[in-house]
């Protein structure tokens, strides 16, 4: 298995570095690659089990905590085989300076996990800034951001590691962007990374953030949030179906056929 260990790289350093000798059809053809890798991870994750944890904490001056909002949950299929969300803890909130808008659970649900998708493609300006071998994974590095903000819709704007190996996002740093921040809100930088699941596909299994809202009415929040995604397990139902006639308990073929699944 191969794990991507902690980067805390500023971003600054990565926006003044040159890109490698790549042409721009080579670039071009990297982003089609990953992004259809993506899709293909994001349809396998569809089909997974997980156990969730979501964690926001404000913070004095000297970092301690003086509110929190928690909640645990699994990711879970019923027995229709409908993938729903199962709270499993949720303590009473003691947040004082901040309210959770639906545009944070909305980065927290699809943003800071982020899949960059063949289908998400246009929406997004993709410029490619080099290579980085980083825990000895190299690692192509794109700076990402919305073409333009679209009614309540939620985008991710910063950057992104992708192996070049598996071609699949390992890595982002960011913030949740779109036209609530226009309405006094204000979003968090985070990173979020990933680890091999299954040895095929990249899932995202840390977040965190550790920043200072800047409020437009001069208010400043320090807030730390962490989401972790743990227990990956492939969801396999098992279903019978029978067609036509009734079926009969002998269970001896007649000779003219083959028992089911022999050659």
């Amino acid at each position: 298995m191969r794990t991507f260990g902690c980067l805390l790289l500023a971003a600054a350093s990565l926006y003044g570095a040159g890109p490698a000798e790549l042409s721009q059809a080579q670039i071009d053809e990297i982003v089609q690659k990953f992004a259809a890798k993506e899709a293909e991870f994001a349809k396998a994750r569809e089909v997974y089990t997980y156990h969730q944890t979501a964690r926001i904490q404000e913070l004095d001056d000297a970092g301690g905590v003086t509110g929190r909002w928690e909640t645990d949950s699994d990711i879970i299929f019923s027995q229709e085989g409908k993938r729903t969300e199962k709270v499993t803890r949720s303590p009473v909130p003691t947040l004082k300076q901040i309210t959770l808008t639906p545009e944070d659970l909305k980065d927290m649900q699809d943003v800071q996990p982020f899949v960059l998708t063949t289908n998400e493609l246009p929406k997004y300006l993709i410029r490619y800034l080099g290579h980085q071998n980083v825990d000895e994974i190299g690692c192509h590095v794109f700076a990402v951001k919305p073409k333009k903000l679209e009614g309540n819709e939620r985008y991710f704007a910063g950057l992104v590691w992708v192996d070049d190996r598996d071609l699949q996002i390992v890595k982002t740093y960011g913030r949740g962007v779109g036209t609530a921040s226009k309405k006094g809100q204000a979003f968090p930088k985070f990173e979020t990374y990933r680890e091999q699941i299954d040895g095929k596909y990249w899932f995202p299994t840390y977040t965190i953030a550790n920043d200072t809202l800047h409020f437009p009415n001069g208010e400043d929040v320090r807030i730390r949030q962490t989401m972790r995604y743990e227990d990956y397990k492939q969801f396999k139902a098992e279903t019978k179906i029978t067609f036509g006639d009734e079926v009969k308990d002998d269970k001896t073929p007649p000779p003219s056929q083959k028992p089911p699944g022999k050659p």
